[in-house]
């Protein structure tokens, strides 16, 4: 099976605030880390009432100095937002502090509505600049030429790890045009999943960070001791992303026993299509799915959104979803050890 990573929306909910959502992330990565994910992602959005994940290197360096060995990083950084000297001092900082563990995933999109991206002060046009922010990013974090006039401090030579993340083909040719791995964004826009792979696969360039693709998808899972149990706590993601499409973003809300009487059916068809690509149940139903996933993606990694209500109930979630891949890794050892026997 694939690598699994997980990615946290660092959810407020209702009853709590930003400080327990802030560490309970740290307490969620740091059993991940002793379940055996490979990183943990936090995202920036701005002016959501239910994420407190904006100032994200922030948030990275709180959740980094909790753990010791899991990768940490940004899923992403929307770099039109920022200046790329900027970004690069902070996250060369983050380097220092935790050598070896942190990465830096990279957006075009605003990570919030217009008006909010007019106090971030973007210009509209900012993320036509994409592509070349990219290429500046990542000499900023390059070792510095001899005549090099301006430095990131104490980004310069840190070369923290780029990826591209995407919804989209421009992703997918980015990434590829500039050789970095790439997180396709299944978990809410899955229609362009098989298309940005195929265009990211067949124009990959090699280069100094990456010598052959790796491709990331983005998906949520969310298991529990029964189907029926999981399905109930698939209601507090099913309701905030209905949010969405109402256009009222607030806290995240416990699950409800009956998601049919809060939806029209125009709604769960808008929010059905954004998470068509979702895993829902107990162990066996997970593992079918990532399976099927999987065979169907060739993905190299999984980013893994269990977006739950209850902080125990989203560790539990993480650890079964830990045991199917252990219970996979098993099985193909085993085939593996009867194919040699048979030799």
């Amino acid at each position: 099976m694939p690598a699994l990573s997980i990615l946290d929306l660092v959810r407020i909910t209702e009853g709590s605030d930003a400080g327990v959502a802030l560490n309970n992330a740290r307490d969620l990565a740091r059993h991940a880390e002793r379940l055996g994910y490979r990183r943990f992602w936090v995202a920036e959005h701005h002016n959501l009432a239910s994420i407190a994940s904006a100032a994200t290197s922030v948030v990275i360096g709180h959740i980094a100095a909790g753990t010791s060995t899991i990768r940490v990083g940004a899923g992403g950084i929307m770099l039109p937002n920022h200046a790329p000297l900027i970004i690069a001092e902070q996250f060369g900082t983050l380097a220092h502090l935790f050598p070896g563990r942190i990465d830096l995933g990279l957006g075009r999109a605003p990570g919030t509505d217009q008006m909010t991206l007019r106090a971030l002060r973007r210009a509209p046009e900012s993320a036509d600049y994409f592509p070349q922010d990219v290429l500046e990013l990542q000499a900023l974090l390059a070792p510095a030429e001899p005549d090099q006039a301006i430095r990131a401090i104490p980004g310069v030579g840190t070369q923290v790890p780029l990826w591209i993340l995407g919804s989209s083909h421009f992703g997918a040719m980015v990434a590829a045009e500039f050789g970095l791995p790439y997180a396709f964004a299944s978990h809410f826009a899955p229609q362009q999943l098989l298309p940005a792979l195929e265009i990211y696969r067949s124009r990959f360039k090699p280069s100094a960070q990456l010598a052959a693709p790796h491709a990331m998808v983005g998906v949520n899972i969310v298991a529990a001791d029964s189907d029926a149990e999981a399905r109930r706590l698939w209601t507090t993601q099913q309701m905030s992303f209905t949010g969405l499409v109402r256009g009222r973003r607030g806290l995240s809300q416990p699950p409800i026993d009956d998601i049919e009487s809060y939806w029209s059916p125009l709604e769960k068809q808008q929010v059905m299509q954004m998470m068509a690509r979702s895993i829902v149940g107990a162990p066996d139903t997970v593992a079918a799915g990532i399976d099927a996933l999987v065979a169907e993606t060739g993905a190299d990694e999984l980013m893994i959104v269990s977006d739950i209500f209850d902080h125990d109930a989203r560790c539990r979630s993480i650890e079964l979803i830990a045991q199917c891949r252990d219970q996979q890794d098993r099985a193909e050892g085993r085939s593996a050890e009867a194919a040699l026997a048979r030799r």
